[in-house]
């Protein structure tokens, strides 16, 4: 018992240590000191695991400051935006059924080898202004730096959020497993307390239960946050502008009750 203790003070210790170094993170991203709310019960995450409403536009990406300073690049470059972005950037729903990755952003992508398969088409100049007057090749297009960097810029956009889409997706499922896992430890260690009670059992058993119940708290906890952290991370890959929720996240329920000694 002493040593499950010990075990456990030890990792408070070490999570009150990484909350302050994300404090300190926090306030140096702001620039100015930072004021948390006071610490209340449960976090309550109804308003971070939210459904996206399917067919977000491309639009969104065009917000990312990647994206917006290598189309500041362009206009160094005396380039039409407006024409590159019809030539580069897909135009295409993000988002299907279920908050998964739509079928057009999937297309853009090789399975397997993750290659690009957009294929730009340059209709109108990209460069004007007389420093170009006639429509451009593609390959022509692309020997300038700036021209290339953008094209660059928007594949790692996209691939992005596909990738933030999948981790969320993966995520949801590992935190519906962890959650069932609680469950059971839950039970498990209802029913070694109770037969510890009756005399039926040692209680070393309920040691072992309490300590795999711990396991597998610890284990949500962490699916959990990482989960959170995806939803930042797809929040990011979007733009971080507004976004269109719909519904909380299916699956998300609350977590099993923990179970209670007996007095």
């Amino acid at each position: 018992m002493q040593t499950l203790l010990t075990q456990a003070q030890a990792l408070g210790a070490q999570l009150e240590l990484a909350r302050a170094a994300q404090f300190n993170a926090l306030t140096l991203l702001v620039g100015a000191p930072v004021e948390l709310p006071p610490e209340q019960g449960e976090f309550d995450e109804s308003n971070v695991f939210r459904e996206l409403r399917p067919g977000l536009p491309t639009d969104l990406l065009l917000q990312r400051p990647d994206i917006i300073a290598a189309e500041h690049l362009l206009k160094a470059a005396n380039a039409n935006i407006g024409a590159a972005r019809a030539a580069f950037f897909p135009r295409i729903a993000l988002l299907g059924s279920l908050g998964t990755a739509s079928v057009e952003l999937n297309e853009l992508f090789a399975p397997g080898s993750l290659a690009w398969l957009f294929s730009p088409s340059i209709s109108l100049p990209i460069f004007d202004g007389g420093r170009r007057n006639n429509n451009l090749s593609l390959a022509e297009a692309r020997r300038d730096l700036a021209v290339t960097h953008y094209e660059k810029t928007v594949q790692v956009a996209f691939r992005d959020v596909s990738d933030a889409l999948s981790a969320r997706v993966w995520l949801r499922q590992q935190v519906a497993i962890a959650r069932t896992a609680l469950a059971t430890q839950v039970e498990r260690a209802r029913l070694s307390q109770l037969r510890f009670d009756n005399g039926a059992s040692a209680f070393l058993d309920v040691l072992d239960a309490q300590r795999d119940l711990l396991d597998a708290e610890q284990q949500l906890v962490q699916t959990r946050r990482e989960l959170l952290s995806s939803q930042v991370s797809l929040y990011a890959a979007l733009g971080g502008g507004a976004l269109d929720f719909d519904s909380p996240l299916a699956g998300d329920e609350p977590d099993p009750p923990r179970a209670t000694s007996a007095p």
